[in-house]
């Protein structure tokens, strides 16, 4: 079975360790983990949201990541793809930043809060 909705048009769940998620929510939230399963990708998150303003621009990731450009612009795709970072394109170049609502409701979805 898959999901008809990409992971960026839903909040992934509720927080998963106080009720069982249904089987979409499950899929919604195991898409957005995939995106996030790459260690090129965990680190261009992190240097978008470390970076001065907020946001990165596409022609500054692939130097300090140690990939090529195309690379480097197809996993910065699949993090827009899972909404956990916006795009904007500025001429020639892409500029990207942290979907800090979409993090925090990945987080809120894993947290292992008692209550």
């Amino acid at each position: 079975m898959t999901s008809t909705r990409s992971a960026a048009d839903t909040i992934c769940c509720p927080p998963m360790f106080r009720s069982p998620i249904t089987e979409e929510q499950a899929i919604d939230l195991a898409d957005v983990l995939k995106a996030m399963a790459d260690p090129a990708r965990l680190r261009l998150i992190s240097m978008i949201a470390s970076a001065p303003d907020g946001e990165a621009c596409a022609c500054d990731l692939a130097e300090p990541l140690g990939r090529s450009q195309p690379t480097v612009s197809h996993h910065l795709s699949q993090l827009v793809k899972a909404g956990l970072i916006t795009r904007e394109q500025r001429g020639k170049w892409a500029w990207f930043r942290l979907n800090a609502e979409r993090v925090a409701e990945l987080c809120d979805c894993l947290a292992l809060s008692a209550s």
